[in-house]
């Protein structure tokens, strides 16, 4: 199951839990604005590189608007990963209400 959370959700997740906080917008994106902490893993790669994530850990993920991320999840959730959340509105939504430093675009 995915739990689909609202960008407070999210960071009280991040708090409360041992989490990979994944990213999975491209790199040009990440040069932008990201989250402290991510490990950039590309949805354009992921068939590729879902095989360097662990599947027994809790995966956070999340991208620009939070579609890809979603869609990724789907993906991850289909290969056996058990513990997933994504960012609702992405880092879009969350550097609005949660981290307002941080460069939208």
């Amino acid at each position: 199951m995915i739990d689909d959370l609202t960008p407070g959700e999210f960071k009280n997740y991040l708090a409360e839990n041992e989490v990979d906080l994944v990213d999975v917008r491209e790199k040009w994106e990440i040069d932008i604005c990201k989250i402290s902490g991510a490990i950039n893993t590309p949805m354009s790669q992921i068939a590729e590189t879902f095989i360097e994530l662990n599947p027994d850990h809790n995966l956070a993920i999340y991208c620009h608007h939070g579609m890809r991320s979603m869609q990724v999840a789907n993906f991850l959730l289909s290969k056996g990963f058990k513990s997933i959340v994504n960012l609702q509105g992405g880092i879009d939504a969350w550097s609005r209400e949660i981290d307002t430093s941080l460069e939208r675009y």
